[in-house]
């Protein structure tokens, strides 16, 4: 009597190695999309910051003012100095505002007083968008939110301005 034992025939192992291969090329295909899309999830991030602008603490007035600011990017390996601007003031309670002037409606620049029919307000010329002196936009005209506001902090006396986030109105 023979023993009986697991026997793979020629097709069967041909199957089972073809299938090991195409795995093996699947994965090593899939595998380089996967950490593309997971990668930047888990790559640390440094979210606070802050560039310092040439702007006094004491010389922030109740009046808005636009200040141009330097912000270091990098884009994967290109490094580069971006310009960037905000609209900076204290409010009623002395507290600093910083502004962004991009509008909310196409990314045109607002401007402070920029419309001579409607003074104390930010104006975008691009389709007549209006805010307020907070940022917030006015009613019945183009903007769909308002203006975003910059982290910023004072140091040493100087305005220290980071990353512009909504604003909590929105």
């Amino acid at each position: 009597m023979s023993e009986k034992g697991h026997n793979v025939s020629r097709r069967q192992f041909l199957n089972y190695t073809l299938t090991g291969v195409g795995g093996f090329m699947a994965a090593g295909m899939i595998m380089p999309m996967v950490r593309f899309a997971i990668d930047p999830v888990l790559k640390k991030g440094v979210d606070t910051e802050l560039v310092t602008t040439k702007l006094k603490e004491a010389d922030i007035t109740n009046e808005p003012q636009k200040i141009d600011f330097t912000v270091n990017q990098v884009d994967g390996w290109y490094e580069s100095d971006v310009s960037m601007s905000a609209w900076v003031y204290k409010d009623e309670q002395g507290k600093i505002v910083a502004l962004s002037p991009v509008c909310k409606h196409l990314g045109c620049t607002v401007n402070w007083n920029g419309d001579p029919a409607n003074q104390n307000e930010f104006f975008c010329p691009c389709h007549l968008g209006r805010y307020t002196k907070d940022g917030v936009n006015v009613a019945g005209t183009a903007p769909l939110g308002p203006l975003d506001v910059y982290e910023h902090e004072v140091r040493d006396g100087w305005l220290y301005l980071g990353k512009a986030k909504p604003h909590p109105k929105a």
